[in-house]
Formats: C-alpha cells, sequence, structure tokens
C-alpha cells in the first residue's frame, strides 16, 4: 500500500520534475560546463580550464564597475526599502475603519509589472516635461536631470524600487508578524508606562525579528539580481553609474555572445549570494528570536 502510495506520488509531482530537470537543472549544469570553456555559440565550445574566472577577477575592470555599482545599489536600497515596509506594516496594522482599503492600495504598486512601472517613470523623471520636475518648479525648485546625471541615476532608480516595493512582500510578511504578536505583551507594557517607541524597541522588534531576517535575506539577494529597470530606463548609464552586475551578465552573454564567459559570471555570481546568504544564517542566531526555541 505504502508503495503504491509512493508511485501515485511520484506521477503527481512528475510534471514538475520534467519541467526542473529540463528547465532548470538541465541549464544549471551545462551553464558549470560552458564557464570553463570558450564559447561563442558560433563555434563549438573549448575547454579552458579557469580562464574565464581568472579573466573576471583580475582583467575585466567592467566586472568591478559592477561589483562596486551593485553594492552601493544594495546599500542604499535594502535598508530603505526594509524600514519602509516595516513603517508601512505599522501603520496598516492599526484597527481602524476603511484600513483594508489602504492594504489594497499599498499593495497595487507591487503587481504593476517591473518594465511597466519603469516606463512610467520613464514620463514621471522626464527633465522638461515630466510630473516631478513640474512639481519641484511649482515651488521655485530646478530639477535635475534625473536619469542622465550621474550623481542622481541611482537614486531616482531607488525611488522606483521603492515605490514598486515598500507595499509588496515585505509589507506583507511584516503584517503577518505584526498581526501574530499577543496583544497582552502591549497591554503589560502599557502598565508599566512604556511608551510607543520603548514598546517598538521592547515587543515589537523581537517578536518579528524572524520576519526582519527572513526579508533581509529575500532583500539582498533581489538587490543583487537587479536588472530590469536599469535595462528599460538607463542600459547602466550615465558613464556606467547605473552598471549593475546583471547588467554586465546580459552584456557579455546576450550582446558579445561570449556564452563561456556569461556562464563563469554567473557562477561567481551564484557563489558570492550562496556565501551571503550562509553567513546571514549563521549570524541571525545572535539577534533572532523564535518564540519557543530553547
Amino acid at each position: 500500500m505504502q508503495r503504491r502510495e509512493a508511485i501515485q506520488g511520484y506521477l503527481f509531482i512528475s510534471p514538475w520534475l520534467i519541467g526542473f530537470a529540463l528547465f532548470t537543472l538541465g541549464p544549471m549544469l551545462a551553464s558549470f560546463y560552458y564557464s570553463f570553456t570558450l564559447y561563442n555559440v558560433q563555434t563549438s565550445p573549448q575547454f579552458i580550464g579557469l580562464e574565464n574566472y581568472v579573466y573576471a577577477l583580475t582583467k575585466d575592470q567592467l566586472f568591478w564597475t559592477s561589483v562596486k555599482r551593485t553594492l552601493m545599489w544594495a546599500l542604499l536600497t535594502v535598508p530603505l526599502s526594509m524600514v519602509g515596509s516595516l513603517f508601512a506594516a505599522i501603520l496598516l496594522n492599526q484597527k481602524l475603519r476603511g484600513v483594508s482599503f489602504f492594504r489594497t492600495s499599498f499593495f497595487l504598486p507591487h503587481l504593476t509589472p517591473i518594465v511597466a512601472a519603469s516606463i512610467l517613470w520613464l514620463w514621471i523623471l522626464q527633465p522638461d516635461i515630466g510630473i516631478l520636475n513640474s512639481l519641484l518648479a511649482m515651488v521655485g525648485i530646478r530639477g535635475p536631470d534625473w536619469l542622465q546625471s550621474i550623481q542622481w541615476a541611482m537614486p531616482a532608480l531607488a525611488m522606483i524600487s521603492l515605490w514598486v516595493g515598500i507595499g509588496g512582500n515585505k509589507m506583507l510578511i511584516f503584517l503577518a508578524g505584526l498581526q501574530a504578536i499577543p496583544d497582552t505583551l502591549y497591554e503589560a507594557a502599557d502598565i508599566d508606562g512604556a511608551t510607543a517607541w520603548q514598546k517598538l524597541l521592547a515587543i515589537t522588534i523581537p517578536m518579528i525579528s524572524p520576519a526582519i531576517f527572513f526579508n533581509l535575506v529575500l532583500g539582498i539577494i533581489a538587490s543583487f539580481q537587479v536588472f530590469g529597470m536599469a535595462f528599460v530606463t538607463t542600459r547602466g548609464g550615465p558613464a556606467y553609474a547605473t552598471y549593475f552586475y546583471a547588467l554586465h551578465l546580459y552584456e557579455q552573454a546576450f550582446v558579445s555572445f561570449s556564452m563561456g564567459y556569461g556562464s563563469a559570471l554567473a557562477w561567481l555570481f551564484f557563489a558570492a549570494l550562496l556565501l551571503m546568504t550562509l553567513f546571514q544564517l549563521w549570524l541571525q542566531k545572535r539577534w533572532v528570536y523564535y518564540e519557543g526555541a530553547v
């Protein structure tokens, strides 16, 4: 009976297993092999060992430029999105009439495809006819050329990212964590005369630390994968100010058709994300509180 149930179970998941093998595992293994080859689609792969990896780390200047820009992007957007999403979740956790409407309104930008959102913001950020600069002009401020300025291009992209992301999955996860906190903890704090700030630091933050950790891990991974928004709006410019790692990988693999080198860049990317995630998993023991854990 158990064997029959096991066979039935495998039959039910076989479509997913076949799809995973054909469209995920297979391409990953092929990419790993190509990363050790000189392969540009037009010619057959030639095994060159670690040369692609050595070239990326020692000779490709745009590699380090893209790494630097991606790190800057992560340092800029991850803290802002975490704080913004938590603040939005706290606001939307209030027991007020019509709060469901505001929760839906906050989440709607997250449903917008990143390409559509980028095109919308291209219009908003136009230096001469854009809405944002027009509003600034009404109060006597001359707005910059947002997406063509070396100084303002990355902050402009961060603005788009926050508009799309603050009311998204991070906010929902924080909201779920807030609603799981027992009211008795806040009632006891009120009896002790705790202020709102003290309750936030002593109760709210520790109790939702698993949600903070989860959002932090996924947020860092997502920040390193930024591509579509920069591809649509700036193409890595101006002067490589928004030339992120995923853009460099795309340029090498699908513009220059250096598939071998592009595969090596992808596996370096995977290794970096894996190491950062493992470090965060190790570090969580020092600050993440799990209720009921010994």
